[in-house]
């Protein structure tokens, strides 16, 4: 399997998504620049944490309009993975391929620790390695982390168990205590925490490793299925 990260300018995270596939699950990872025009001879796409462009505007604003971003979204469409995290998920509600967008923390502090998620969702291909209802610790790292959403869209988001990750402790004021959520065909999930920065021990959890290995076996598991 190989996997995409893609790099805008400000990215930061870039490295640790690399890390945590070659290192973490022994798979193939290459940097994708952001003016590059096509990612479809990658298995996954990962958009990284960061500020890109600054986060000038609003997080995301920009990146959304990198010339990758026209391929990102028809691979999504597709039905390939794509996952992106902290600025990558704010990246993926500017682009329209999730529901809900992005405010200030409710304190109007950048917030920087780890975090305890309760997995609200093990059915997906990127959740599958978890126990349902199973709590992890996640670092999260973000100054707009505020998740918000309508009624409407929340009742949606619940009907069709598109919450994957609740926060345990609040701490930033997204609706719901909502740190994760995937679109309805289930191949795009967005999330604040970074689970990158949780794949090793040796970074005081582990516990975002079984993101990385539920992508590469629900991957292995299709191409079983369509071999």
């Amino acid at each position: 399997m190989k996997f995409a990260v893609i790099v805008f300018p400000g990215s930061n995270c870039d490295d640790d998504m690399v890390y945590a596939v070659t290192e973490g699950l022994n798979a193939e990872a290459e940097k994708v620049w952001y003016t590059e025009t096509s990612v479809a001879d990658y298995d996954a796409i990962l958009l990284p944490g960061g500020f890109s462009y600054g986060d000038y505007l609003r997080s995301g604003a920009i990146a959304r309009f990198a010339p990758v971003m026209t391929s990102v979204m028809e691979e999504a469409e597709k039905g390939k993975p794509v996952l992106g995290v902290c600025n990558g998920f704010q990246i993926l509600l500017e682009a329209g391929l999730l529901p809900g967008a992005m405010q200030r923390n409710q304190n109007l502090r950048f917030i920087c620790r780890p975090t305890e998620l309760v997995v609200e969702n093990n059915q997906t291909g990127f959740t599958a390695g978890y126990k349902e209802n199973e709590t992890i610790s996640v670092p999260i790292a973000h100054g707009e982390g505020n998740y918000f959403c309508d009624e409407k869209t929340l009742k949606k988001l619940r009907d069709n168990k598109q919450i994957v990750f609740t926060y345990k402790s609040n701490a930033n004021g997204s609706v719901a205590d909502i740190a994760g959520v995937i679109n309805e065909k289930g191949n795009v999930l967005g999330m604040m925490p970074h689970p990158e920065r949780a794949a090793s021990d040796i970074l005081g959890s582990a516990d975002g490793l079984k993101l990385f290995q539920s992508i590469l076996n629900h991957w292995r598991e299709s191409h079983v299925l369509t071999s």
